[in-house]
């Protein structure tokens, strides 16, 4: 098996995901303490949902997640779950993200997808089947 598949019961898969997502009206809070808690919180979320953090980043006005996924949860399952389990708890901890935010995440973040496989070599695989 290529290096860096994984292998489950019924399933072989190589699901890799970069999520990048900010702060509401991208205020810069997500600093010192915050921002330790942050990382924290969410490599124990993406560690519960199954799934493997790669790379993580914090800014003070955005985030940057790589992570290998599981491949029962889809991108936007995954990233609910983190940013909604981060807020709560961060909203809690650090009374002042509540008193400046009216919200800490904003609705929207980036996702893409990456692999070892190039488009090209998808697309040549997919047509070299049509005479299987």
């Amino acid at each position: 098996m290529p290096r860096g598949y994984i292998a489950s019961q019924t399933c072989v898969h190589f699901m890799n995901y970069h999520f990048v997502w900010c702060p509401k009206y991208r205020r810069p809070v997500l600093v010192g303490a915050v921002r330790d808690r942050l990382e924290g919180l969410i490599r124990e979320k993406v560690e519960q949902l199954g799934c493997k953090v790669i790379a993580l980043t914090v800014g003070a006005d955005h985030v940057h997640l790589f992570v290998q996924a599981n491949p029962k949860l889809s991108p936007n399952t995954i990233i609910g779950q983190v940013k909604g389990y981060t807020s709560r708890v961060l909203r809690r901890e650090f009374p002042e993200i509540r008193r400046r935010l009216p919200t800490l995440w904003t609705r929207s973040y980036f996702v893409s997808t990456h692999g070892h496989v190039s488009d090209e070599t998808i697309q040549r695989y997919i047509e070299e089947q049509k005479g299987v």
